[in-house]
């Protein structure tokens, strides 16, 4: 297990949404595989929304350009 892997638990066992968001944005930023990074995002994007955090407008224009808005 990674020590990224590692924060996310740590962070879910907490459910520390704040540290979440930044975590899955790292996730997102550390892999090469385009699919794996839209789901991190999308995870980011998600507990930004819910804490009202103002990186979801940035997340949000990410995912939109790369067509993974619905």
């Amino acid at each position: 297990m990674s020590d990224l892997d590692a924060r996310l638990l740590a962070a879910h066992e907490t459910a520390d949404k704040s540290a979440l968001i930044g975590l899955y944005e790292e996730a997102a930023g550390a892999t090469t595989d385009p699919q794996a990074a839209a789901f991190y995002l999308t995870h980011a994007y998600v507990y930004a929304l819910e804490l009202g955090d103002g990186r979801a407008r940035q997340y949000h224009a990410v995912l939109k350009a790369q067509g993974r808005e619905v």
